[in-house]
């Protein structure tokens, strides 16, 4: 600190000054349209919350960006907007799953997830309560993944306009050289894996909308995947691609993957991992897993003779213990997803046509 700096701060009038600035009131206080404005108000918010909640050399050097130190290799940026309702949700909250989805981003794309930026828009007359339950949620979610945040902003929306608050975060890694993940390099005959149970996400979330109950509670699977995804790729370097089924589900995922790789997938019903009660949601509530968001679970395709011990590696995990090899690339002119399903038949496999579960991520 400054001598400068330290004789003000001496000074009897700053400190009665100073002291007249009250503590926010996290307890009873609502976001306002000052917290977005620019002034003291928005700079005491940054200050109070979202600084001494993600707290770190970069974000303390007070500045408009961060600037970073890349190691070597080529770099991964992967952005994403996080819009769900309720905020707050058995298993997880709009925090944590912002701070996870998009390191998963960059973790499947083969690289070491390294820095997150955060953009949040908040709505007029949001409980600060949330506000600093959401930040601290979002810290350790951070902290817990050695994943820090490093820069961001904040903007306030007039009530009515913003559901409570969107958060944007954008991920920064790096891909080591030798590895080469991407969604056009499947081939006919490799495997199909999946790192668990499929549909946890969506089902909490809608669980809770409509207000059901379960002999066991159904909680979202949002976790960060890139210590699973690391320790995959140690195991098999070549691996063809990683993508995380969220927004449509695994039958959305394969989809995406046969038309980049121009193949076909089929899939195995009973191979594939769901667990009974979300299974018996969906069929409560006419929805089929398959197309339901998953916020910690991985797709994988490798070569055929990599799966046995890519499967090996990914069971190892905590986070893949529940994890299958559900199927096969073929040649496809017509890049369909098929299924075999329990009965014997075999059913295709569409994109999702329409929004099954609207504001779920």
């Amino acid at each position: 600190m400054s001598k400068g700096r330290e004789k003000v701060e001496s000074d009897p009038t700053f400190l009665r000054r100073r002291a007249y600035v009250r503590p926010i009131d996290f307890r009873n206080g609502r976001v306002d349209m000052t917290h977005g404005s620019g002034g003291r108000a928005m700079a005491q918010l940054i200050d109070e919350l979202f600084a001494a909640a993600f707290d770190n050399e970069w974000l303390r050097q007070g500045n408009d960006g961060a600037r970073i130190s890349p190691p070597p290799g080529r770099m991964v940026v992967a952005t994403d907007s996080h819009v769900i309702t309720p905020l707050f949700f058995p298993g997880g909250d709009i925090g944590a799953l912002s701070v996870h989805g998009t390191i998963n981003d960059v973790a499947v794309m083969g690289a070491t997830p390294l820095w997150l930026a955060a953009g949040f828009v908040l709505e007029e007359g949001l409980p600060l309560a949330d506000l600093r339950r959401i930040v601290q949620s979002m810290a350790r979610a951070s902290q817990e993944a050695g994943v820090p945040i490093v820069t961001g902003d904040t903007k306030v929306v007039e009530k009515g306009k913003g559901d409570g608050v969107f958060i944007t975060t954008t991920g920064i890694g790096v891909v080591a050289d030798g590895i080469d993940l991407s969604g056009d390099r499947a081939r006919p005959g490799d495997r199909v894996l999946v790192s668990g149970t499929m549909g946890d996400h969506g089902v909490a979330i809608m669980s809770l909308r409509e207000n059901l109950t379960f002999e066991t509670t159904i909680e979202s699977d949002s976790a960060a995947l890139h210590g699973l995804a690391a320790a995959m790729l140690a195991a098999v370097p070549d691996l063809r691609l990683m993508r995380d089924p969220t927004r449509g589900g695994l039958a959305t995922t394969l989809n995406e993957i046969a038309r980049q790789s121009q193949v076909g997938f089929v899939i195995d019903e009973a191979s594939i991992p769901v667990k009974p009660q979300v299974e018996a949601a969906c069929e409560f509530l006419g929805l089929d897993p398959l197309y339901v968001a998953n916020e910690g679970k991985l797709v994988a395709v490798c070569a055929p003779g990599a799966a046995d011990r890519l499967l090996a590696a990914m069971r190892a995990h905590p986070l893949g213990r529940d994890a299958a090899i559900i199927g096969r690339a073929i040649d496809d002119p017509h890049h369909f997803v098929q299924m075999d399903t329990r009965f014997g038949g075999r059913r295709i496999v569409d994109w999702l046509a329409g929004e099954q579960l609207p504001r779920i991520c």
